[in-house]
């Protein structure tokens, strides 16, 4: 049941990141895809929260904060880029994000090309 509503909740984002992506074009910076896609999920009715803090922790200790881009209904993290290529460090960067918040899906959008594009990463399904 979890793993449907979560596919759920990104199939809802990735219609939300096209809809920005057609809607916008290419070119802006990532502060202004990040408000659109905002805007656009909450006119669809969708939770959503922007710079969330995400505690890392090593040994039971804090010892820093990631904030994420925008996490959606409290179960999917997405993380925003403009950049020429999506790359092994982007996705590193959402794995990390996973580890420490314990949510096991992060969608990687890139709004640099005229074709939004998008990548999913999974952490212990």
């Amino acid at each position: 049941m979890e793993r449907e509503e979560i596919n759920a909740v990104s199939e809802q984002v990735i219609g939300a990141v096209f809809e920005v992506a057609n809607t916008l074009g290419s070119g802006f910076l990532e502060k202004v895809y990040e408000r659109a896609l905002v805007r656009e999920l909450g006119m669809r009715g969708i939770s959503v929260s922007t710079q969330v803090a995400v505690a890392v922790r090593y040994k039971g200790y804090p010892v820093g904060d990631y904030l994420a881009d925008v996490l959606v209904d409290g179960r999917v993290l997405v993380e925003l880029k403009c950049v020429e290529r999506l790359g092994n460090e982007h996705t590193a960067q959402c794995m990390n994000y996973l580890k420490a918040s314990g949510l096991s899906v992060c969608l990687l959008v890139n709004f640099q090309r005229p074709k939004a594009e998008w990548k999913r990463v999974v952490l212990g399904f």
